[in-house]
């Protein structure tokens, strides 16, 4: 596949990015930072780099078979990062006709998992406290996927951590696992570039978790 990747250089980006060109993909990288890619993605690899406030940035998904961001805030405050940058990728995407998007969203913005213990339920609302800023603007971030033309895809983790890829995980279309906890960036990742070919996942929400 030929795929563009939103926010190459953060945590699940970079596995995107990894795990796409192990795989075989042709892989353009959008960043904010050129410089902030790691050294172990090969940058000769890649089809190309290109500046999250370049002009080329609609150029960067035109005639792509999928569009992956890994984009989010790197705090408690998220200043409207996710819509903000959502919408240029939408806008993006829109004017060139490509229609698979694939993004990094959050357990809390989608309901609550059935049949969860009530434990589980009181630690995602305080989690959703301290984090509400966060979950807000990821929250309008999909209402604006929701709007768009696009074949959008939201994954939706839990804690994320610094885990191994195992490809072992739960998955569960249109809500959450029970009980989720946690799940590595890597197999987020994972999940992501599977999901891009499952048409079950089109224009839904995805929680993903161990």
């Amino acid at each position: 596949m030929r795929i563009t990747v939103f926010g190459a250089t953060g945590g699940v980006g970079q596995e995107i990015v990894g795990q796409a060109l192990a795989a075989g993909h042709e892989v353009t990288a959008v960043v904010r930072d050129p410089d902030r890619l790691p050294e172990r993605l090969d940058r000769a690899a890649l089809a190309a780099v290109v500046r999250l406030d370049d002009p080329a940035v609609r150029a960067a998904v035109a005639g792509r078979d999928a569009v992956l961001s890994g984009l989010g805030s790197r705090g408690r405050r998220a200043d409207g990062v996710a819509e903000r940058l959502t919408g240029r990728i939408l806008t993006a995407m829109e004017a060139e006709g490509v229609r698979r998007l694939v993004v990094v969203s959050a357990v809390p913005v989608g309901p609550e998992p059935a049949g969860d213990r009530l434990v589980d339920r009181l630690a995602l609302k305080v989690v959703g406290a301290v984090l509400a800023d966060v979950y807000a603007d990821l929250a309008r971030m999909e209402a604006a996927l929701a709007r768009s033309a696009t074949d959008w895809t939201a994954v939706r983790p839990p804690k994320l951590t610094d885990g191994p890829l195992t490809g072992v995980y739960r998955r569960v279309v249109g809500g959450a696992p029970r009980g989720s906890r946690s799940v590595s960036r890597a197999d987020v990742a994972h999940a992501m570039l599977a999901l891009v070919e499952d048409p079950a996942a089109v224009q839904q929400g995805v929680g993903v978790a161990y």
